[in-house]
């Protein structure tokens, strides 16, 4: 799965585009913004609460670099009752 996105991120936004943006990753910056940078994600019991076909993965589009991932958890905050 994870192959199959960069592979179409990258017919999207080619390394080697007609971009306005001359800094060499602009690229990089369109992948961004079309992924987002944000997550939320329901643990229970420390687990993660993924589906059967779920799974997370970062991408790094500028890079290798290194990067701080900030990770916080937020207790007591529970889903609507779904009926």
């Amino acid at each position: 799965m994870a192959r199959d996105l960069l592979s179409r991120l990258a017919d999207l936004a080619p390394l080697r585009g007609d971009y306005l943006h001359a800094e060499g990753n602009s690229d990089a910056h369109i992948k961004a913004a079309l992924v987002g940078n944000q997550l939320l994600l329901p643990v229970s019991e420390g687990r993660l609460q993924l589906g059967s076909w779920q799974s997370l993965f970062l991408a790094e589009f500028d890079g290798p670099r290194r990067r701080r991932v900030y990770i916080q958890l937020w207790e007591g905050i529970r889903p609507p009752e779904i009926e």
